[in-house]
C-alpha cells in the first residue's frame, strides 16, 4: 500500500531540488483550486493559461469547469510533471516556460486570452524575472480579462497593483501553507503601459545620478 501518492512524490521531489521554484511541499488543496476557479465566468472563456501547473491540482479545477471547445494552455517548466499532465490532458496543450507565454500563444493563433491562472511563487523569483512574467501575463490577456493567483504571503500586492485593479484577495487557510488568491482584472492598456513608461523614468533617473557620480568623482 502507497502511503504517498505519485503525484505528492513528485512535488515533493521537485521542492527538495528546486524549493524556490516550486514554493511547496506538497500539492494545492482542493479548496485552493476552487478558490482559483470560482471567479471565472466559465461559460464566457474561450481560452485560458495556467502558469506553473505542478502536479495539476489546479488544472483538474480548469478540466472540471472549462466547456468543450475551450482552448486551455498548460506551462511547466518540469519535465516529468509536464509529461503527466500531457497524459492526463492531451486535449490541453502543454508548454515548459511561462516566459514565452505570448509565442506560445501566437503559434496556436490565439490573439489574447480571456483568463489567466498562477501557481507560481512569484515572491521567490528575482524582480527581473518577475518583470518579465508580468509583462507576458498583460500582453497575453485581453482588456478585462482576469488574472488569478495564489500566493503564500501580501508581498506582491503592491506590484501586482501596478499592472492590475485588484479586484479581492482572498484566504485560504485549509492549504498548506495557508494561501492568498488575488483575484486581478487588467482594465485597459494605458495602466500597464504608465507602469512601463515609469519604470523607464526610474532606469533613466538612475542611469543619470550615475553618470553624475561619476563626473563629480573626475573632478
Amino acid at each position: 500500500m502507497r502511503i504517498i501518492s505519485e503525484e505528492a512524490r513528485l512535488f515533493l521531489r521537485k521542492f527538495l531540488s528546486n524549493p524556490k521554484q516550486i514554493g511547496s511541499v506538497i500539492p494545492s488543496s482542493k479548496f485552493l483550486a476552487d478558490s482559483m476557479v470560482a471567479p471565472i465566468a466559465w461559460h464566457s472563456v474561450q481560452a485560458v493559461a495556467e502558469l506553473g501547473s505542478g502536479t495539476g491540482a489546479i488544472t483538474k479545477a480548469i478540466f472540471r469547469n472549462a466547456l468543450p471547445g475551450t482552448k486551455v494552455y498548460l506551462f511547466e517548466k518540469d519535465l516529468k510533471m509536464r509529461k503527466r499532465l500531457m497524459r492526463n490532458y492531451p486535449d490541453f496543450n502543454c508548454a515548459a516556460n511561462a516566459v514565452n507565454l505570448s509565442r506560445i500563444l501566437d503559434q496556436g493563433n490565439v490573439p489574447k486570452l480571456d483568463c489567466i491562472l498562477s501557481c507560481l511563487p512569484f515572491y521567490n523569483f528575482p524582480q527581473p524575472l518577475r518583470d518579465t512574467l508580468m509583462s507576458q501575463i498583460i500582453a497575453s490577456l485581453k482588456p478585462g480579462g482576469l488574472f488569478v493567483a495564489f500566493q503564500y504571503s501580501m508581498q506582491m500586492k503592491k506590484q501586482m497593483s501596478d499592472w492590475f485593479r485588484i479586484e479581492r484577495i482572498k484566504f485560504v487557510p485549509l492549504n498548506f501553507p495557508p494561501a492568498f488568491v488575488y483575484v486581478c482584472r487588467k482594465e485597459v492598456e494605458e495602466r500597464a503601459v504608465r507602469h512601463a513608461a515609469s519604470l523607464r523614468i526610474q532606469a533613466d533617473g538612475i542611469r543619470m545620478l550615475s553618470r553624475t557620480n561619476e563626473s563629480l568623482e573626475l573632478r
